[in-house]
């Protein structure tokens, strides 16, 4: 019998960090069978010749638990390369969830991720209750991702204890149930548990999402709950609203994972927010103190800075002040035409300088807040492209005389396509290859699925290939194919995937290391009930494969969804 896929001739970089080298890679059943020079059939040959193959990339730090109701090929994941995700992060989750409830949650999720409500009340046909039920749907849709799911504190909780999530400690009865709820998600496949005690999280009414209500000792219940399974993984978004409170989280994480044994998984981010910031080394510190501790423990952090994207077609700093809103109520065109009215033009500037300084991005996720800021144009890039080098505007106004608003009006009458970037984390290039260095850190954290209008991670993945591989050569590219892919296979104990090796789930990138790149941003209205949103493709990605099968070719979907859902280890991961 002749092989499924044969790839002929390609350049195999396997994910565990070894030299290259030159091989066909022969996959049956949705599994890499062979490795070498290949003389066997196949019903399908790729000529792979002066391309790279490699593991799929694995994503950890996903919110796609809405998205995948709606959109079978993973976007925008799917288009840099990405094969796996997981998703459940931060607490945030959609199960379990009483049917009461659902528009509740959908608010929730649009509050602090910046997914559309619209959207998810258009787009998901919720039947399901419990975190069981909600696997079992996942499993059933069509999916070019693999797909792996935490249970979700904040969702657990309001499971459990109805309104009184949001304001009560949990009593001796809600625990007992929460922990059987821990465990039965564990038995059917869940990773672990994840949770949020970040000052950002909030409910629509900007109260504390009921995650935060819990005290440590929930916690420590609820992940002791794992630990007597002897599985899953414990996330949290770390308290990060000043130095001292960010060091005593950390603090309480090293005694749990000791405590517990269960790995534990944060952001490591490097910040200017906050009270006398806890610097990105102090955190990378706590991990090592815990790992000689004995316990298991691991930062996630990103490839590049944490932006927010401004837009005419999306949000604007403006957009509340009232002289803008009589604007930008109207259609693009005529907003454009406005722009160029020197009356309306210097209505616009004016209005500007009433706003209050600085830090106008919001808290919470959400797309803005009452109280706007004045943006910091030294922190405001005009985006011409993906390398990092864009002039900030404050730059380019101080080069035309112009002030700052004049500049954007002009720059968004010429291109209605033209985005503006402002850095809010990891806004430091040094940092954010000292934290990529470190052994005990994993290049995820992509947020995919959330923030779909207001920032753009997806891209975390081609962007390590092309900024730091090929134009910093700060890593070589087996250390970053390791990076995005063996290692947080072996971080989310994900058997038989982030390697090339026989044996191995057929999770495969193909491309070509020369070009790859992620492209500029777009903003799409191709959300369920037409709501907008951030895409970003890539280039030089010739091909991703999914448990053996092509599910993007050229940037483009060819229709089918080999995706599975991946479970932890108490139940099956590949049939």
């Amino acid at each position: 019998m002749g092989l499924d896929l044969l790839i002929r001739n390609a350049t195999v970089v396997d994910g565990s960090g070894a030299p290259r080298y030159r091989a066909d890679v022969g996959v049956q059943n949705g599994r890499i069978v062979e490795l070498g020079r290949i003389r066997a059939g196949a019903q399908r040959t790729i000529d792979a010749d002066g391309l790279i193959l490699a593991p799929g990339f694995i994503d950890g730090h996903t919110h796609m638990d809405a998205q995948v109701a709606w959109d079978p090929i993973g976007s925008c994941s799917c288009w840099h390369g990405v094969t796996s995700v997981i998703m459940g992060n931060c607490g945030f989750a959609l199960a379990p969830c009483k049917p009461q409830d659902r528009e509740w949650f959908a608010r929730c999720l649009e509050a602090v991720e910046d997914i559309p409500t619209e959207a998810m009340m258009t787009g998901i046909d919720w039947t399901w209750e419990t975190f069981p039920d909600y696997l079992a749907n996942v499993e059933r849709l069509p999916k070019g991702l693999n797909y792996g799911m935490y249970l979700g504190h904040s969702a657990l909780r309001m499971y459990a204890m109805g309104e009184r999530a949001l304001e009560e400690r949990a009593t001796s009865d809600d625990l007992e149930r929460m922990r059987d709820l821990v465990q039965e998600a564990l038995r059917v496949g869940a990773m672990g548990f994840s949770s949020s005690i970040a000052t950002t999280h909030v409910t629509p009414s900007g109260s504390p999402v009921a995650s935060r209500i819990a005290d440590w000792s929930e916690i420590e219940h609820l992940v002791g709950a794992m630990a007597e399974l002897n599985a899953g993984i414990f996330q949290i978004g770390p308290d990060i609203s000043g130095g001292e409170a960010h060091q005593a989280c950390l603090d309480r994480l090293r005694q749990l994972a000791v405590n517990s044994g269960r790995p534990v998984m944060f952001g490591t981010l490097s910040t200017r927010q906050g009270i006398d910031p806890l610097p990105w080394q102090s955190q990378v510190g706590a991990i090592d103190a815990t790992v000689a501790a004995g316990g298991r423990m691991f930062g996630q952090t990103t490839t590049r800075p944490i932006i927010a994207i401004f837009s005419l077609k999306s949000y604007l700093p403006f957009d509340l002040l009232p002289a803008w809103q009589a604007v930008r109520s109207l259609p693009l065109e005529a907003q454009q035409q406005r722009f160029g009215d020197p009356e309306v033009r210097q209505q616009l500037v004016a209005a500007e300088a009433n706003m209050k300084p600085r830090d106008n991005i919001p808290q919470g996720g959400g797309a803005a807040t009452t109280d706007p800021r004045k943006p910091d144009y030294s922190n405001l890039y005009a985006l011409r492209g993906v390398d990092l080098d864009d002039p900030t505007v404050e730059e380019l106004a101080q080069a035309s005389g112009k002030h700052p608003v004049e500049v954007m009006l002009d720059l968004m009458q010429e291109n209605e396509n033209q985005l503006f970037v402002q850095l809010l984390v990891n806004e430091s290039m040094d940092d954010v290859r000292g934290m990529l260095k470190h052994p005990r850190t994993l290049a995820t954290f992509s947020d995919s699925g959330a923030h779909v209008c207001q920032e753009m991670g997806s891209s975390l993945q081609t962007h390590m290939l092309s900024y730091w591989v090929r134009d910093k050569q700060a890593f070589t590219l087996e250390e970053a194919i390791r990076m995005l892919t063996f290692d947080n296979a072996s971080a989310w104990e994900l058997p038989n995937r982030g390697l090339i090796r026989t044996g191995y789930a057929a999770d495969l990138v193909l491309f070509d290391e020369a070009r790859v790149k992620p492209k500029l941003p777009t903003v799409e209205q191709d959300l369920p009930g037409g709501a907008r949103r951030l895409v970003q493709k890539a280039e030089g990605i010739a091909a991703t494969i999914v448990n053996g099968r092509v599910a993007i070719e050229n940037g483009e979907a060819t229709g089918d969804a080999p995706g599975q859902v991946l479970k932890g280890p108490l139940a099956s991961t590949i049939e």
